[in-house]
């Protein structure tokens, strides 16, 4: 095929436009370019698993419309090439890996068709082998076999086998039963959700099972839960926990239905956010804050991996007040739990791997970065404390919360952009070094980041470089009324020499 195949490349994963509707974005991942996938990714499952033939791969998507069709596709070509298919139907990403690993399945690669957050006319797939998720390298080789060609159409005479697999109720049923054994209520061990009110917004996307044979299925009370059927259109809000207008919606059910918490799922529940009794988010710094309390009392002193955007108030709230080590790392999730196995290889425990957006990796759980497990965590430890009379808010009750945060995308208009942004970001640190007040924060993995101690900024920025896209994000936190302009102001001046520069985001400030 006559195909430009890097292009689908988005890190770690495959990305591209499955469906027409949006000006100017071809249609470049068809069933066509998907089957040709399915082909790529087999011949590199052998070469990885050492098997020529008698592989079993697991296919499962999301809740987007071209999902069906694009399924049909892998798993014909799979079955084609002799090679047994479970077809898993609608699944959550984090999953489709647990297949991998999940007797009496223990298939031998899985993949899951899905853009996350993204819009209605994306899609894409994410791999997994029983070793996890693939990486960037493993993906461009896939993609070079698909452009080479390098595979046998008819590498077996007997066609493989399809089986409809129902994986997402063993799935759900692991993480019942983990509730159930670790809250471990002698008076009501089946439903130890019973006399909890609790809401779940998925958003449209694959998140609704939770609601039923999770919360459901302990006795919670779901009334009120919103926006659990599938749609691919994505009618109600997109679904995405860093989506102001999605954690608006469902702090506004929690309120509506007098619910003691609410859970809100991105597209493939691979991220999660909660809500506070009180209708309060407890996302970003908070969800990070309130799961390195939880994971800190099972596994006391531990390191905490974070992404690059993370306050101030988080690092003082993990180092010193409950006592664990805070470990700053690259932005992307992958990056973040890298680093996390990295450090436990080299005798450094790490126990939580976590991104401000919401994806969360624990080591007990196959450093797999799946939101309805860390919301089974946060449910075991709610339960826990609700019989002490205590809420889950009284973890964090003592994370200092900035006065206002803020975050500028300044978009690059040159086509060398990477190397244009590296310019900025290493002249902005210069700059700052010569700055009164302004002080570089050592050991910072990403960008440039400097604390501002002046009396009227009180704060932090951070210049950091888009894993993909043409723009330099520009994080600013503050603990003063109106101290984010005043860093902002500061900082105008010193962008103001790039011509390449789109200063829009921060001029409107």
């Amino acid at each position: 095929m006559s195909f430009n195949w890097k292009s689908l490349q988005n890190g770690s994963d495959i990305r591209g436009v499955a469906l027409t509707g949006i000006a100017n974005q071809p249609v470049n991942l068809t069933s066509d370019v998907v089957a040709h996938l399915a082909k790529a990714f087999s011949v590199w499952l052998e070469k990885k698993k050492k098997k020529a033939t008698g592989l079993k791969i697991a296919v499962g998507m999301d809740s987007r419309l071209s999902g069906p069709d694009l399924k049909k596709a892998f798993s014909e070509a799979l079955i084609n090439k002799g090679i047994d298919v479970y077809d898993c139907g609608l699944a959550s990403t984090p999953a489709m890996f647990m297949v991998t690993v999940t007797e009496p399945f223990m298939v031998d690669g899985a993949v899951m068709l899905t853009a996350s957050h993204l819009p209605y006319n994306r899609n894409g797939l994410k791999f997994f082998t029983s070793e996890g998720g693939l990486e960037k390298q493993d993906i461009t080789e896939i993609l070079n076999i698909a452009e080479n060609g390098d595979f046998d159409e008819q590498s077996d005479s007997k066609e493989g086998e399809l089986s409809e697999v129902d994986f997402i109720s063993t799935y759900s049923n692991i993480l019942a039963d983990k509730i159930r054994t670790e809250v471990n209520d002698a008076d009501n061990y089946q439903k130890p959700l019973s006399g909890s009110k609790i809401v779940l917004d998925a958003g449209n996307g694959a998140g609704g099972f939770y609601a039923h044979k999770v919360l459901e299925a302990l006795g919670a009370n779901i009334e009120g839960s919103q926006f659990l059927d599938p749609d691919g259109r994505f009618p109600n809000h997109i679904p995405n926990p860093e989506d102001e207008r999605a954690m608006a919606s469902i702090c506004a059910a929690v309120k509506n239905n007098s619910a003691d918490l609410g859970i809100i799922f991105d597209t493939d529940v691979d991220r999660a956010a909660i809500v506070d009794a009180e209708g309060n988010p407890i996302n970003r710094n908070e969800l990070i804050a309130l799961s390195a309390a939880i994971v800190n009392e099972e596994h006391p002193n531990s390191t905490m991996v974070t992404d690059s955007i993370t306050s101030d108030g988080l690092a003082w709230f993990i180092n010193e007040h409950i006592g664990a080590k805070h470990h700053r790392f690259k932005r992307g999730y992958k990056n973040v739990i890298n680093e996390s196995i990295r450090l436990n290889e080299q005798g450094e425990e790490s126990w939580l791997a976590i991104e401000t957006s919401g994806h969360a990796a624990l080591k007990e759980n196959y450093f797999l970065d799946d939101g309805a497990y860390l919301v089974t965590k946060i449910l075991i430890k709610m339960a826990k404390l609700k019989k002490e009379g205590k809420s889950l808010s009284s973890l964090i009750e003592s994370l200092p919360r900035p006065k206002e945060s803020k975050e500028f995308r300044l978009l690059i208009e040159q086509a060398e952009f990477a190397a244009y942004g590296e310019r900025v970001i290493s002249e902005l640190g210069m700059y700052a070094a010569s700055q009164a007040n302004w002080e570089l924060v050592a050991n910072n993995y990403e960008g440039v980041r400097v604390s501002c101690k002046g009396a009227n900024e009180q704060g932090w920025f951070l210049l950091r470089l888009s894993l993909h896209d043409p723009v330099i994000p520009l994080n600013i936190e503050s603990d003063l009324e109106g101290g984010v302009s005043k860093i902002a102001e500061k900082l105008l001046e010193f962008f103001n020499n790039f011509e390449y520069l789109n200063l829009k985001a921060l001029q409107n400030n």
